[in-house]
């Protein structure tokens, strides 16, 4: 009798656990009926022959070293590092000697492609200076390695992480660019987020949006400057780009503008932050063509960092990259490019927090009714206003950006 009641008690409490992670090999077996029995008929019916799904999944096994992947049987989790740079310290992200760095080159290529882009700039509006800066940014100018099997990671990401749906198209999408002759198996190298050539573009926005610009009868974005960066301006056109605006100013903001104002969605014509007393770093007004024009309070820090007047061109950058900081680089690169100078504003350094305690954070916040924008450790426009707005309710000054001292007394 006590032997069958322990039996009974392992039982009961083997279904009241959570299901075990699978084995490597269970997750390799499920990954290879997953590329057969899902993605094989989708590549198919999307023109892919079997030749070239063969060719690329030969040897392919899911790379579990990859970010956010979420393993069959774990339960969902926000990793505690953040392991993009364009998520983690301002200070880290804006360091002036890679800043220099990146102008310097930028400011040469401007002499060497000047009639190139000039030409962009009148097919797209979108000034020279701004495509360098993507370029600089995402490529080193076409210097960086790409170094990961572009298959391995849109397969393991397609099966494993938590846009399977995404990802799944752009696998297919990467297989259409194979078949269509523009790269073979091989070249077909990604960054570990599956991104490609010397833009950095996802395999859909290739095939959307991948410009033929030296008028060879391909667009290139791997080997060919003009195709790089006639593609990057069209992707930017595509997204929004208003043609003759800049993308925002930096600027000083007195005590009694509330940092809980930022955001796309709350725009203001550039008028009525100049009469709240809002004035440009640089210290030049605003010009007169712009004030009429709607701009959007922008502190990627809060108040413990610079502050900006941004205009819907800024949101169009973020179209490239989601991030505040990386739109923001892009901006001031193209500036100093342009022959602009450096943050009159410092950074401030990390903020002693964790993504994952930023998470749990923004998990309270939400649970009191803000709306923080999903609980996934990234402290985007609506988390630093959230916070902001709770800091006032405490009677606290507003700084709009997450610190320990916060989290504990919202603990």
């Amino acid at each position: 009798m006590m032997k069958r009641l322990a039996t009974l008690l392992v039982a009961f409490a083997a279904l009241a656990s959570p299901a075990a992670a699978a084995s490597k090999p269970e997750i390799e077996a499920g990954f290879r009926r997953f590329l057969d029995t899902e993605i094989w008929p989708e590549a198919r019916a999307g023109g892919v022959s079997r030749p070239v799904f063969d060719a690329a999944f030969r040897g392919v096994k899911p790379n579990l070293t990859l970010p956010d992947l979420q393993l069959p049987g774990e339960k969902p989790k926000v990793e505690e590092v953040n392991r993009q740079a364009e998520f983690q310290s301002p200070a880290g992200y804006f360091n002036e000697q890679k800043i220099a760095g990146v102008v310097q080159k930028g400011r040469a290529l401007l002499q060497t492609h000047a009639a190139l882009l000039k030409r962009i700039e009148a097919e797209t509006g979108v000034p020279g200076p701004i495509v360098l800066a993507v370029w600089g940014r995402e490529s080193g100018y076409g210097a960086a390695k790409i170094p990961y099997n572009a298959f391995e990671v849109l397969s393991t990401k397609a099966y494993l992480s938590r846009r399977k749906d995404m990802f799944r198209a752009e696998l297919i999408a990467a297989l259409q660019i194979v078949q269509e002759g523009h790269l073979t198996v091989a070249d077909m190298k990604s960054s570990w987020a599956g991104a490609l050539g010397q833009p950095q573009f996802m395999p859909s926005k290739f095939r959307a949006l991948a410009v033929d610009e030296d008028g060879d009868g391909r667009p290139d974005i791997w080997r060919s400057v003009p195709d790089t960066l006639a593609s990057i301006a069209h992707y930017l056109q595509k997204s929004g780009w208003q043609r003759g605006r800049p993308w925002g100013y930096e600027a000083s903001f007195p005590a009694g503008v509330s940092c809980t104002g930022e955001g796309p969605d709350r725009p203001r014509p550039i008028a009525d932050f100049a009469k709240a007393g809002v004035a440009r770093a640089a210290g030049r007004p605003f010009p007169a063509a712009e004030l009429a024009r709607p701009g959007h309070l922008l502190m990627p820090a809060g108040r413990a960092g610079p502050g900006f007047v941004a205009t819907p061109n800024f949101y169009v950058i973020k179209e490239y990259n989601n991030s505040d900081l990386y739109a923001l680089f892009i901006g001031h690169v193209a500036d100093r490019i342009a022959g602009g100078g450096a943050f009159a504003g410092r950074w401030p350094g990390a903020s002693g927090l964790t993504r994952g305690d930023v998470s749990r954070l923004q998990e309270r916040l939400q649970r009191a009714g803000y709306d923080v924008g999903g609980t996934d450790g990234l402290a985007g426009f609506k988390t630093r206003r959230s916070i902001g707005e709770a800091e006032e309710k405490l009677g606290l000054p507003a700084t709009c950006w997450p610190t320990p001292a916060l989290a504990k007394r919202l603990g």
